[in-house]
């Protein structure tokens, strides 16, 4: 598969899940309504997709990935409606941590700029 043919389907998957979040069809008390979708990174066959996640406030983003690991299957099932491929990515839910990492940076920038 071509790259621009797997990033197409990454961002797609990325959008489907947020809908489910946003819409409340994942019917899970601890998911967040503030949990977004950062990015979904596929297997070069297809076979798998790490999604990583974010919420607000960041206590909440542990809860949400169990949410969403409890809700696998169900995700799994409308994502397969939606892309209608011949496999659907088995989904791996994680937390994204990369804004963190970016605000250590930033302050550490900051710090030796004597700001």
């Amino acid at each position: 598969m071509s790259e621009f043919s797997q990033s197409r389907l990454e961002h797609r998957i990325m959008e489907a899940i947020g809908q489910l979040i946003v819409s409340g069809a994942i019917k899970n008390p601890h998911l967040s309504p503030f949990t977004s979708v950062t990015r979904v990174e596929l297997s070069p066959d297809n076979a798998s997709a790490t999604v990583f996640v974010s919420a607000v406030p960041d206590n909440r983003i542990d809860p949400s990935v169990k949410a969403l690991e409890s809700a696998k299957g169900f995700i799994q099932s409308r994502i397969a409606a939606i892309l209608k491929t011949r496999n659907t990515p088995v989904l791996t839910f994680r937390r994204d941590d990369s804004y963190r990492e970016a605000e250590r940076v930033n302050r550490l920038i900051d710090e030796a700029l004597g700001r």
